[in-house]
């Protein structure tokens, strides 16, 4: 087994923002551990466009908000690629049923805190132990963590309180990890994605179009993945060699206020 190229590990990948981000740091060298937790036919498209693009894969199911899988998940990247260099928590579900915070239940809440912060969280927590262990080996490979949170991150949605809750937690956590790790030359920066062309926002797709054609987004358009995912290479790259702790909004100036 080589483990000449760079490994990145980028969780939710089988499609969506996930799987953009994954072909594009393909492309850009890397070789790809496909995460998925249900979908394995959209993780075995995910694993063909990586091949195509020159690099290796695998797909990894896990369920993040489960212990043993989240280990499972490392194992098997160190077994399969023998070395990680660039996590990307990306994988987030979005709640069962929008309602009213008057009406949230226990049950949601717990379920998405569960995937979207908890285990993005202790995830990340193992692997930087791990990225650790591999900086003492490779004193100037490039390490480094990105977050993928969200605009929902400062901006409140009352009808899916949980899932604004998460991502608040994912721009802390990325404070967290970034001030813990640089002393070990440990990037940790976080990518917040505006309103973005998914699975996740098709069942919204009227009310943003003619709410970005009343002016929402500035540029005037949806984001789609492949703008995140271009964003993701950027930050793992050399050009932010000496970022730590940065939250770029991608959200076509979603994030402005303008008198």
């Amino acid at each position: 087994m080589s483990v000449e190229r760079p490994v990145a590990l980028v969780t939710g990948s089988s499609r969506g923002i996930g799987r953009a981000i994954a072909v594009e740091l393909a492309g850009a060298g890397y070789d790809i551990p496909v995460h998925y937790a249900t979908n394995e036919d959209a993780a075995n498209e995910t694993v063909a466009l990586v091949e195509a693009s020159g690099a290796r894969a695998s797909k990894i199911r896990a369920d993040l908000g489960s212990g043993p899988d989240r280990n499972r998940l490392l194992d098997e990247v160190r077994r399969d690629f023998g070395r990680l260099d660039l996590l990307v928590n990306n994988a987030a579900m979005a709640p069962r049923a929008r309602v009213d915070i008057l009406d949230a239940t226990e049950e949601s809440l717990d379920e998405v805190l569960a995937v979207n912060l908890k285990g993005p969280f202790l995830l990340t927590r193992d692997a930087a132990r791990w990225l650790v262990e591999t900086r003492k080996e490779h004193p100037s490979r490039p390490l480094s963590i990105i977050n993928i949170s969200s605009l929902s991150e400062y901006a409140p949605s009352v009808n899916r309180g949980d899932y604004c809750i998460a991502k608040a937690g994912i721009g802390m956590m990325t404070k967290l990890f970034a001030a813990r790790l640089a002393g070990h030359g440990i990037r940790v920066n976080e990518v917040r994605p505006g309103i973005i062309a998914t699975d996740m926002t098709r069942g919204v797709r009227e009310v943003y179009d003619r709410r970005i054609a009343e002016g929402l987004v500035p540029l005037g358009r949806w984001g789609e993945p492949e703008d995140v995912a271009r964003a993701v290479r950027a930050m793992a790259g050399p050009d932010f060699e000496f970022a730590t702790a940065l939250a770029v909004d991608l959200d076509g100036g979603f994030h402005l206020r303008v008198l």
